[in-house]
């Protein structure tokens, strides 16, 4: 399979063989994660490797994921970090304000992504399926506090990997008009989602499993119709960063 059809078959798994990784895979993994794109080569990313089951256990169900974060064969957390260079200027006596930036924030959330989907890349590729898992967010402190992060750090998500048991069909993603445009922001095109909302009804009415009546648009409306994990902004102040600046 080349690349783009790699990546168009791709779907988020939640069952799989809870047999772990072979050590050479994780390697890979690990290395395609690393070699990934860095903004002004700061590197601002780290990955921890949950392998105590114990642990695993507290983060499956602070994030409400259990079944496929404790039945897979890895499963890793991706953190946003900064804490390195707040130790260089720390140790040169400078100030921390550079580091603490919403700009700076931005940069290490942009790397730790990119490294992310670097190694689900490589996954799928092997032939594996992922699984991010955003849902570690739902209690950051106590991730933090499980994982004795430093200041300037934050674990963004998890990414389960394992071999697949089965798949669920590929969702139908918006239509190029609603997605791309030339030259600026195309609002009229990139707003008009009534070819897509009747796509996605007929997709969610006639899925296998989990059958509803619905649209993109109303699911949309219904997740954005609260703010949701409102202790990220106070958790971002406790670590350092400044969202004023």
């Amino acid at each position: 399979m080349d690349l783009l059809n790699l990546m168009q078959s791709h779907v988020s798994v939640r069952d799989f063989d809870k047999a772990p990784l072979d050590k050479n895979v994780k390697e890979k993994l690990v290395l395609a994660a690393h070699s990934a794109s860095t903004s002004n080569f700061v590197q601002a990313v780290s990955i921890i490797d949950i392998t105590d089951m114990n642990l695993r256990k507290k983060l499956a169900e602070i994030s409400g994921s259990d079944a496929y974060v404790m039945n897979t064969g890895a499963f890793f957390v991706f953190v946003a970090d900064l804490h390195r260079q707040a130790h260089i200027l720390e140790q040169n006596g400078q100030s921390l304000a550079g580091v603490s930036s919403m700009e700076s924030l931005t940069v290490s959330v942009v790397d730790t992504a990119l490294a992310a989907q670097n190694m689900a890349l490589e996954a799928e590729a092997l032939g594996l399926g992922i699984c991010y898992i955003g849902g570690i967010r739902n209690d950051i402190f106590e991730v933090a506090n499980l994982l004795n992060l430093p200041d300037h750090t934050v674990p963004l998500f998890g990414l389960t990997i394992g071999k697949p048991l089965s798949k669920n069909a590929v969702k139908p993603r918006l239509p190029l008009a609603n997605f791309y445009s030339e030259n600026g922001y195309d609002e009229a095109s990139f707003t008009d989602l009534r070819a897509y909302d009747e796509i996605t009804e007929k997709y969610y009415g006639n899925r296998q499993t989990n059958e509803q009546i619905t649209n993109w648009s109303e699911k949309n409306r219904e997740f954005f119709a609260e703010i949701r994990r409102p202790q990220v902004a106070e958790f971002l102040k406790k670590q350092g960063f400044s969202l004023e600046s």
